[in-house]
């Protein structure tokens, strides 16, 4: 993780104060992407990396994050070349090299990826050329350079996405299949509900006709799917702008054509809406995708009509207004919901995953028009004790209200009086397995969430 950090937006009333720490960061560095590669069933990274880089890797994104654990290839089953001063002074590529020929005895894989860390990089190993000799062997491998430096693990699963499709996928000439898409949407592990999401995704997608490559997660066929990508007819990136980089190079190495929708959808309005606008988009028959939509929002709507009869009893005690402190990504669905779905306030909004500069002003128009006549307050920013300042200055009203944070946010919650929901990196008091939030099956899920824990802080 790089050592330093400049904190200089989002700051209360107008200020902007520039410090060189973080505290309590909500972000990993970069050779953090090794979990976007374990989160594609049977690919196993391989970290070339410091000792303990890996190890913190693991217990920070998949451990005291839900508790999500490693699966196949993650977590303990990492290979790490654990460099220390021998490799600083003399190079790591000979340690690399004898960490691949060990790891291709002991363990199986369908694909293996090398991920460096700040010394390798740092001290200028010539890792491709050492990958180069296995992949020239028949080995399946690619690497990427993420030394901390590079950026946090959002950059590096970037790169990651992109050594995987240039070094293993490959060139493709032939035809394109109508109606087969590749997502790029939430951030593996990170997000703390990832695999539960993709699997809403991938079964409300599949629901009006397409086939979907999800990529990641246990719903994903592997290499396999990977391989596909070229055959897609388009890409979806399904996010504020985390694929968005590549999705362009698909188009520039393909040819294909991506659509970027912004908004994750969680709730019945957004997420007809949303399947609406990729069924247009991909030309697919519209009268599959009204039948669908028809039966989810039938079944979605039953059970909304009896929460209504606690909304209706208990509104007087429940919050009114919200803040959503977290990654873009969630940030934004969460509060389109809360406003749209249950006529919550919004009051500050706070992204902290460090969006690239050129896609800032993208993000924050999106909180121009959360509703009609509705707009959102939002800043970006990193350090958690700027971020509870901000809370700290706003005003929520006469109501507790319910902040929909991390485990950073538990004692700011107790201290305002009122609820947390955890939502993000770090997410220590969930245990997560299949939950999602998102689609129309997910928003339920949410709302159980929502009123069990504002009921359960009143109590």
């Amino acid at each position: 993780m790089p050592e330093q950090n400049f904190s200089t937006t989002a700051a209360p009333e107008g200020e902007s104060v520039k410090t060189n720490s973080i505290q309590q960061i909500r972000y990993v560095c970069s050779i953090a992407a090794m979990h976007s590669a374990s989160a594609i069933p049977g690919v196993i990274p391989i970290t070339h990396c410091g000792p303990g880089c890996a190890d913190k890797q693991f217990m920070n994104i998949a451990f005291y994050n839900g508790f999500q654990g490693g699966g196949y290839g993650g977590g303990s089953v990492v290979p790490s070349t654990n460099a220390t001063e021998r490799e600083v002074v003399f190079g790591g590529a000979d340690r690399l090299r004898e960490l691949i020929e060990s790891t291709l005895k002991i363990l199986d894989a369908d694909l293996f990826v090398v991920l460096t860390g700040c010394i390798s990089d740092l001290v200028g190993d010539d890792v491709g050329s050492v990958v180069s000799e296995f992949r020239s062997k028949g080995v399946p491998v690619v690497y990427a350079e993420t030394g901390g430096f590079k950026g946090n693990n959002f950059t590096g699963h970037e790169l990651v996405a992109r050594a995987i499709i240039d070094q293993y996928v490959g060139s493709y000439e032939g035809p394109s299949e109508p109606g087969l898409i590749n997502v790029w949407s939430l951030l593996p592990y990170h997000n703390t509900f990832w695999r539960g999401d993709l699997t809403e995704i991938k079964r409300i997608l599949e629901g009006v006709g397409f086939k979907v490559n999800i990529l990641f997660g246990p719903e994903s066929q592997g290499v396999s799917e990977w391989k596909a990508i070229p055959r897609a007819q388009f890409n979806l990136v399904l996010s504020p702008w985390l694929g968005l980089q590549t999705a362009q190079h698909l188009e520039e190495k393909y040819g294909q054509p991506f659509l970027h929708v912004p908004v994750i959808p969680i709730g019945a309005m957004e997420t007809s809406a949303f399947l609406r606008r990729v069924v247009a988009f991909a030309g697919l028959d519209p009268m599959v995708a009204e039948a669908f939509i028809a039966r989810e929002e039938a079944s979605y709507y039953r059970y909304l009509e009896d929460f209504s009869d606690f909304y209706a009893e208990y509104w007087w005690g429940l919050p009114a207004k919200f803040s959503v402190i977290g990654d873009s990504a969630y940030n934004l669905a969460l509060t389109k919901f809360l406003v749209n779905q249950l006529g919550l306030i919004p009051s500050r909004q706070i992204i902290t995953e460090n969006p690239p500069e050129e896609y800032r002003q993208q993000i924050a128009l999106q909180y121009q028009n959360i509703a009609e006549d509705v707009s959102a307050s939002v800043g970006f920013e990193e350090d958690s004790y700027r971020i509870h300042q901000i809370i700290r200055n706003t005003s929520f009203g006469h109501k507790p209200p319910i902040i929909f944070g991390t485990t950073w946010e538990r004692d700011l919650a107790k201290e305002l009086k009122g609820a947390i929901v955890e939502v993000g990196f770090p997410s220590s008091y969930e245990v997560v397995l299949s939950r999602a939030y998102v689609g129309y099956r997910g928003a339920l899920t949410l709302l159980e969430k929502i009123y069990t824990t504002t009921v359960g802080a009143s109590a």
